[in-house]
């Protein structure tokens, strides 16, 4: 009988994207790949440190592994490992912690462990240390249409409140020939859309330092075959370029999205974050990119509660965001990060506070929602169809190239099919329409 391995994912696109290779991984050794909530002889789970929300939620999941089966190998990896295997291995039933560095080599470590069987083993390795991208497998699992594809690992910028610099060390990039090769790949096996995703993916080759940037794998990738849909899954304000805007206004596959983080709309905020720009240059960047990409979908993330932040300076930020007009906020309340520069700064502001600015902004987030998707109403937009729409038989939903979700009604399997949809209305999140 086959070994069983379970696998519970924490956090990111990249956690998400490196669990579905390392099920890849098991598969090719001959494991069966079961629901995390049963038994299993091995559980692998890939963890997030970004607030001490995960580091909790991760706790939780660890645990939950063990009750479900105390017989069973139990595998903790991703950041919280990278940063604080000693915390792990004092939770009773861990028996192996693997960095982030060394997901590749998760099945002979795991292979070791239980060989071994001489207590938890700390296979946690300097992250500083790693200075090339390391290659995990391509996943081609059927009945999927978006494929998540890491291009680069790592992060140089070390802004006040993040961890990651430390989870994740310096920057790495992936060949273009190998990115290439598994676009082609996942072209072949079905799949529409592509979603370039990393640590630091603006980044991406300034580490080979012979002129190669993200514009330069833009330009190679909308060029293949078969390709229908690429999307970058966020990049900072100070890696967008004229070459990068240039290449999405050229580019008919390139969707008319970027997730592009603000972090805060308060100048003094952002130069206590160590952001490396200020509102204006933001409002500056915005502009130019629309004056390319007219009706583009521009999302952001926001940090509420940072050490410092008034009242005013909050208010800065919610009038900064309706000024930009962006079509959605992920909204994150501030977390102390040991080892961060912000976890020591003064003017630590409550949770209430925190509590309190986090949800002023997530009704602006739905507001501002609202009013980008409603202007698509009575209009025809092409649509990805991903899923039947769970509780409504005969309803399908996707994505349209701007990520705005749309629900429409067909007694046909759409699922992976580019359909235009007639919208002519707006609730709950989602556009409405019919196939025309």
């Amino acid at each position: 009988m086959s070994k069983t391995v379970a696998i519970h994912t924490l956090g990111c696109k990249v956690n998400q994207t490196e669990s579905s290779a390392i099920a890849q991984l098991f598969k090719e050794c001959g494991y069966d790949d079961v629901d995390f909530n049963q038994v299993a002889d091995v559980y692998i789970i890939n963890t997030c440190t970004v607030t001490h929300l995960g580091d909790r939620k991760s706790r939780q999941i660890i645990r939950r592994a063990i009750k479900n089966n105390p017989d069973a190998l139990v595998v903790v990896t991703g950041c919280y490992a990278q940063t604080s295997p000693g915390e792990l291995l004092e939770i009773p039933g861990v028996d192996l912690v693997v960095g982030t560095a060394d997901k590749n080599k998760i099945v002979e470590l795991v292979e070791q462990a239980a060989g071994e069987k001489s207590g938890p083993l700390n296979a946690v390795t300097d992250i500083f240390n790693q200075n090339s991208f390391k290659e995990l497998p391509t996943v081609t699992e059927s009945g999927k249409t978006r494929a998540f594809l890491k291009v680069q690992e790592g992060c140089d910028n070390y802004c006040a409140y993040c961890i990651i610099p430390y989870a994740r060390g310096p920057l790495r990039s992936r060949q273009p020939q190998s990115i290439v090769d598994e676009v082609q790949k996942l072209i072949s096996s079905g799949f529409k859309e592509f979603v370039l995703t990393g640590i630091h993916t603006g980044a991406y080759g300034l580490d080979f330092k012979d002129g190669t940037e993200l514009s330069t794998l833009i330009k190679e990738l909308v060029k293949l075959p078969g390709l229908n849909r690429l999307r970058l899954s966020s990049v900072e304000p100070n890696d967008i370029t004229k070459d990068l805007i240039d290449v999405a206004a050229s580019s008919d596959v390139f969707c008319n999205h970027l997730h592009i983080p603000l972090q805060s709309g308060d100048d003094h905020v952002l130069k206590s974050m160590r952001r490396r720009y200020n509102t204006r240059q933001f409002a500056q960047l915005i502009d130019s990119i629309r004056e390319r990409l007219p009706g583009i979908a521009i999302t952001t993330d926001v940090i509420v509660g940072f050490p410092g932040e008034t009242d005013e300076m909050f208010e800065n930020t919610l009038n900064f965001c309706r000024k930009i007009g962006f079509a959605g906020i992920h909204v994150f309340k501030y977390s102390p990060r040991r080892g961060t520069a912000a976890a020591d700064f003064p003017e630590q502001v409550l949770p209430a506070e925190k509590e309190k600015r986090s949800k002023s902004l997530m009704l602006l987030s739905q507001q501002l929602l609202q009013s980008y998707a409603e202007k698509t109403i009575n209009s025809t937009v092409e649509v990805l169809a991903e899923q039947m729409v769970e509780g409504k038989p005969h309803c399908w939903e996707g994505l349209t190239d701007t990520y705005l979700r749309v629900e429409f009604p067909s007694n046909e399997d759409m699922q992976g099919k580019i359909v235009n949809v007639a919208v002519f209305d707006y609730k709950q999140g989602k556009l409405i329409g019919k196939i025309n």
